[in-house]
C-alpha cells in the first residue's frame, strides 16, 4: 500500500457503530466501565482516546514504524522522550536545532541535571568523538530549521548502534512523505504534526514513531503523567488534513524548487539554502536519503538588517507569522521570531544570522507568489 492510499485508509476504518466512514471525534474525558478497572481499552482521555489511536496508526503506518504516541505538541513529544533519561544522563544535540527545542533543553531540562553538549553533525567525525563520552541518546533534524541543513542519517545511526546509544530524528522539515529516517537507522522519529502532517495551520500537536516497541509504553506513560495529550478535537483535525498529505506536499515541494531558483539568480540575494539546489553543500546526500526536498528556503538578502525587517513585512501572499508547512505561504525572520530564544553569540556561531529570511511556500499558484516576491524586492 502507498503513501496516500495509507493516508486516507490506515486507522480510518468506518465506524462499527453507525457506518460513518469518517470516524467520529470522542469528545469525552472518560469512559463508562463494567466493574473496577474492566473497561474497553479507555479509562481517562489523558491516558487514551479513540481518536489518538486512530491518528496513530495511521502515522505509524506513513513513517514505516511499528508504533506511534501523539502529543500535544512537537514540544511534548520531545519532552516525553527526554522524560525518559535521568540526572547526569548525556544527550548530544545537533547545533542547528529548532530554537524551542533549544529552549526546552537549556532552560528547562538541563536544571534537572540532564548533560547536553552540542555538534555539528555534518561532520561525522565530530559525531563520532562525541559518541564515544557515553551519551544515551543523539538528537538531530535533518533538514534543520532553518538553515537546511543535511546529515547522513545513515552513517549517523549506524555509529550511534555501535557505541550503544539511541538516535532522534526531528523529521518535520522532510515529513514522512519525502524521508523515512526509521529505515535510515534512527531509533525515533519525532514531529511537530502542527506543520505539513496538519496542513492547514488550524491545530497544534506532535508524534514519537518508533520500532521499539517496549517504547510505546514509555511514551504513552510520559503523556499521561506528565499530562502531553492532545484533545480528541485537534487529533481528528490532523488526521483530517493528513489524507490530503501526499498531494499537498508534491505542490509544497514543486513551489520550493521555483522559489529556490528564483532567489538564486537574483542579485539582492547573498545566499540561499535549499538541499534541492546542487550547489547545497549536502546536496548529494539529501538525493539519497530523501525522495524530495519539500517547501522551505532559507535566505541571507545583500540588504542591511534595518531593510531586511522592512522586506519581511511588505509581502502580500507571503504572510509575516511563526510556524510553517500549511497551505499557505508564511514568512519569518527567524532570529527575532522562531529562535530569538537561542543567544545571539550561539545563533552566529552556528551561522545563524540576523539577516537570516526564512520562507514557506504553500500551494498557492506560483505565479502568484514568484510575482509577490518580485514585486517587493524591485524596492530594493
Amino acid at each position: 500500500m502507498k503513501f496516500s492510499t495509507k493516508a486516507i485508509h490506515i486507522g480510518q476504518e468506518p465506524d462499527k457503530e453507525t457506518g460513518a466512514v469518517i470516524p467520529p471525534i470522542y469528545m469525552t474525558s472518560t469512559y463508562a466501565q463494567e466493574a473496577p478497572n474492566k473497561h474497553k481499552g479507555y479509562d481517562y482521555t489523558r491516558a487514551g482516546n479513540p481518536n489518538f489511536t486512530n491518528l496513530e496508526a495511521t502515522l505509524a503506518s506513513l513513517e514505516q514504524g511499528k508504533v506511534a504516541t501523539v502529543f500535544s505538541s512537537g514540544i511534548g513529544a520531545t519532552t516525553a522522550i527526554v522524560s525518559s533519561l535521568s540526572k547526569d544522563d548525556k544527550v548530544v544535540i545537533a547545533n542547528d536545532l529548532y530554537g524551542g527545542t533549544y529552549r526546552l533543553f537549556s532552560r528547562v531540562f538541563k536544571q534537572f541535571g540532564i548533560d547536553f553538549s552540542t555538534v555539528d553533525t555534518q561532520d561525522l567525525d565530530a559525531v563520532e568523538a562525541k559518541l564515544k563520552t557515553n551519551p544515551k541518546l543523539l538528537f538531530l533534524e535533518s533538514p534543520t530549521n532553518p538553515l537546511l541543513r543535511i546529515s547522513d542519517i545513515e552513517a549517523i545511526t549506524t555509529m550511534a548502534k555501535k557505541h550503544n546509544v539511541l538516535t532522534v530524528v526531528d523529521n518535520t522539515f522532510a515529513t514522512p512523505y519525502f524521508q523515512n529516517p526509521l529505515n535510515l537507522g534512527a531509533d525515533f522519529v519525532m514531529h511537530s504534526t502542527t506543520k505539513y502532517i496538519g496542513g492547514h495551520s488550524d491545530v497544534i500537536g506532535g508524534v514519537v514513531i518508533t520500532n521499539h516497541e517496549e517504547w510505546k509504553e514509555k511514551l504513552d506513560f510520559a503523556r499521561m503523567a506528565i499530562g502531553l495529550n492532545p484533545s480528541p478535537f485537534d487529533n481528528w483535525l490532523t488526521t483530517k488534513g493528513l489524507k490530503t498529505m501526499g498531494i499537498r506536499m508534491e505542490r509544497h515541494f514543486a513551489n520550493a524548487t521555483k522559489v529556490a531558483a528564483y532567489f538564486d539568480n537574483h542579485p539582492k540575494v547573498k545566499k540561499v539554502y535549499y538541499p534541492g539546489l546542487s550547489s547545497h553543500p549536502n546536496h548529494e546526500i539529501a538525493k539519497k536519503q530523501m525522495s524530495g526536498y519539500s517547501g522551505i528556503v532559507s535566505v541571507e538578502f545583500d540588504l542591511s538588517f534595518e531593510d531586511s525587517m522592512k522586506l519581511v513585512a511588505s509581502f502580500k501572499l507571503f504572510t509575516l507569522a511563526e510556524s510553517l508547512g500549511g497551505v499557505e505561504s508564511l514568512v519569518d525572520h527567524p532570529a527575532s521570531m522562531t529562535h530569538a530564544s537561542i543567544p545571539k553569540e550561539e545563533r552566529e556561531k552556528n551561522g545563524l544570522s540576523d539577516g537570516l529570511i526564512r520562507f514557506s511556500c504553500g500551494i498557492e499558484d506560483i505565479e502568484d507568489l514568484i510575482a509577490d516576491l518580485d514585486s517587493v524586492l524591485k524596492q530594493y
